[in-house]
């Protein structure tokens, strides 16, 4: 395996109140210009809220809850704010008529009401959520290496801008990004969590991809969990493998730990929706309308993802709080333990 120096980093005081938000302006700005460059996205408007009951909102672990509300002005039908757009995107395409090799890339706002907060974690979820169609021979681990270059790709060309234009160090990132399988991860560190793998393996590598979460690794637990209607985590990949999705994870040095910044994978297809629904313990899901028209073949193939546009920011920005990028709300006890470490949110 390739090696990789990493080094300290401490942006913190680096940039006044201002610079700061230009530099979030920038990092967005160039980002999504980036990102639809080498994936060939075409930009489209999305929605913060669908019906209840229609199997469109991203479940993700399957045990968050759903922000919602009664809509008087349709008949009084619940509506839930979105968790992501893993499941409208596809049906966006399917709507667009793209072709393979076309897709979408949206600005998703979110709320997610469950989410335990943290550094990293907010009530208030903004990513760029993408897709593209692909052909059914496309299916296959490869198509998603070459994907995630692509946007190995499009995070190293924004940094570079932003080092070029407002004179910041940024991170350091090794030239290629690593693939590992997360059954390699386990073997290789057999004594050790989930994430304390990650943050073994990215401190070593600088910026890796760890392939197949969702599944049940040898032991019976999954690296992490996935909803069973969107990745396909099931999949034979290469080697007995299994898992044709996965996160891309670089090496944060101003908080020492690994750093996600975006979870994606190839799509489920009508065998492998029915297979997951099945090893999930949910198969009645199959009489929702996405799923319904997944299963009668009338959704296109697809690959796609989610890419967190506070953390692209607080990661190459160097921030130690996701607050520092985004306007939230937070417990008056983190308020005041980022004020005493000098730490401003917004």
């Amino acid at each position: 395996m390739k090696t990789y120096s990493a080094t300290t980093q401490d942006q913190t005081t680096s940039l006044s109140p201002l610079a700061l938000e230009r530099g979030i302006e920038l990092v967005k700005t160039e980002f999504a210009q980036q990102l639809a460059k080498h994936l060939n996205l075409y930009k489209v408007t999305a929605p913060m809220f669908v019906k209840k009951g229609t199997g469109i909102n991203d479940d993700l672990n399957g045990t968050e809850r759903a922000v919602s509300f009664s809509a008087p002005a349709l008949g009084g039908c619940t509506v839930e704010v979105v968790h992501s757009l893993a499941k409208w995107k596809r049906m966006k395409l399917g709507q667009l008529g793209l072709q393979p090799g076309e897709g979408i890339l949206t600005d998703m706002r979110a709320i997610r009401a469950d989410e335990e907060l943290s550094p990293l974690h907010s009530l208030y979820v903004d990513q760029w959520d993408w897709e593209k169609v692909i052909a059914p021979a496309d299916r296959k681990l490869e198509t998603l290496k070459t994907t995630v270059r692509s946007i190995y790709s499009a995070i190293k060309a924004t940094a570079e801008t932003l080092r070029a234009e407002l004179a910041v160090a940024v991170p350091q990132l090794p030239e290629e990004i690593t693939f590992i399988h997360s059954e390699e991860l386990k073997a290789k560190y057999p004594d050790l969590t989930p994430k304390q793998r990650e943050d073994k393996i990215t401190e070593a590598l600088g910026a890796v991809f760890v392939i197949g979460i969702g599944g049940a690794l040898e032991g019976g637990e999954p690296h992490d969990g996935r909803a069973p209607d969107y990745d396909d985590w099931s999949s034979p990949s290469v080697e007995g493998y299994k898992g044709l999705n996965g996160d891309i994870l670089v090496w944060n040095a101003v908080l020492g730990r690994a750093f996600e910044l975006s979870s994606m994978g190839i799509r489920v297809d009508p065998l492998t929706l029915k297979r997951q629904l099945d090893i999930a313990g949910c198969p009645e899901r199959s009489t929702l309308a996405f799923h319904s028209a997944l299963l009668a073949g009338k959704l296109p193939q697809t690959l796609g993802g989610g890419i967190g546009q506070s953390r692209m920011c607080m990661f190459l920005l160097g921030r130690k709080h996701i607050g520092e990028v985004q306007a939230s709300l937070w417990s008056d006890e983190t308020l005041s333990s980022c004020a005493a470490s000098g730490i401003s949110l917004l």
